[in-house]
C-alpha cells in the first residue's frame, strides 16, 4: 500500500516523482537497524539524513547505508545543527562531493530553545545553493508571506513547521498551513511537531503534499508500529482531502430524509 489507495496519486519534488507521502527522519532511533525497521514499516521512499550526525563515512562504526541502503530510500541530506548560511551552504557542498546528492534539505535554526528556524539566514543561504544548483526543500516557519518569498527565491518545496522541533505538540496554526497550501506551487510538506498519527492526518487533510517526522517515531514506545500508524494515517488523510469533507454546519441534519414518516 502506497500514500494513497490510488496509484496514481504521486506527488513530484525537483522532477522526481514519489508514491509515499510519508518522509521520515535518520535519528534518534535505538540503532540503525531499528531505524531501517521503521522506514520499512512507513512505506517511506525518502529518507532525511542530517550530515553532522549520522555516520556515513567511518567504517570501523556502524554506518547508517549498512542497513538504511541508498538503493532503496532516496537520501535527502539536510543541516539539522546548522545556524548559519555559511555552515549550511558549507555542508551540502561537501554532501554533493561525497555522495553526489542535489536534492536537499536546508534548514538554518535560531540559537534558541524553541529551534525555530531564522528566516534571514535561511532565505540567504537559499539564494547561494539555488545559484549552486542545488533543489533545494526548505524547512521554514509557517509565515505565509516568508514562504511566499521562498518559493520565489526558487525553493523546491516549502516545509512549514507545525510545531517546534520534537515538541509533538501537532499542527498549531491551522489556517497558515492551509493558505500557504493553497498559493504555492511547489510542494508544502509539514516538516517538525507531529506527535501522532492525528496530526499527520489532519496535515494531509490540510492539503499538504507530504509529511516529514523524526522523533514522533523514533521516540515512540514502539517505533515500528508507530511507523505503520503513521503510513496509514498519511493515507487516511490524504484520501479524505480528495474525497472532499461534507460541509460543516450549526445545527443538526438528519441523517435519514424527514419527509414520508409513518
Amino acid at each position: 500500500m502506497t500514500a494513497s489507495t490510488d496509484p496514481q496519486d504521486t506527488w513530484t519534488v525537483a522532477g522526481r516523482t514519489f508514491s509515499s507521502r510519508l518522509i521520515v527522519g535518520t535519528g534518534k532511533y535505538a540503532d540503525y537497524a531499528q531505524n531501517a525497521a521503521a522506514a520499512e514499516a512507513a512505506g517511506a521512499e525518502i529518507v532525511t539524513v542530517a550530515l553532522r550526525r549520522v555516520n556515513l563515512s567511518d567504517p570501523s562504526q556502524p554506518m547508517l547505508v549498512d542497513h538504511v541502503k541508498p538503493d532503496r530510500f532516496t537520501f535527502l541530506p539536510n543541516t539539522a545543527g546548522c545556524f548559519t548560511g555559511e555552515d549550511a551552504v558549507r555542508t551540502l557542498r561537501l554532501a554533493r562531493e561525497a555522495g553526489g546528492w542535489s536534492l536537499v534539505k536546508l534548514e538554518v535554526l535560531s540559537d534558541t530553545a524553541h529551534l525555530y528556524p531564522d528566516m534571514v539566514e535561511t532565505l540567504r543561504a537559499l539564494d547561494l545553493l539555488v545559484a549552486d544548483g542545488f533543489d533545494v526543500m526548505v524547512y521554514c516557519t509557517d509565515d505565509v508571506v516568508m514562504a511566499r518569498r521562498l518559493e520565489e527565491a526558487g525553493a523546491a518545496a516549502i516545509m512549514p513547521a507545525a510545531a517546534p522541533i520534537g515538541s509533538g505538540l501537532g499542527i498549531q496554526n491551522r489556517v497558515n498551513i492551509r493558505l500557504i497550501v493553497e498559493q504555492a506551487t511547489v510542494p508544502v510538506l509539514v516538516d517538525a511537531g507531529v506527535g501522532t498519527a492525528s496530526d499527520a492526518t489532519i496535515a494531509m487533510e490540510l492539503g499538504c503534499d507530504a509529511v516529514l517526522m523524526n522523533t514522533a517515531i523514533a521516540g515512540a514506545k514502539d517505533p515500528v508500529r508507530m511507523a505503520r500508524a503513521m503510513k496509514h494515517a498519511v493515507i487516511a488523510g490524504r484520501e479524505a482531502y480528495l474525497a472532499g469533507r461534507m460541509p460543516r454546519r450549526m445545527y443538526a441534519s438528519a441523517s435519514s430524509p424527514m419527509a414520508g414518516l409513518i
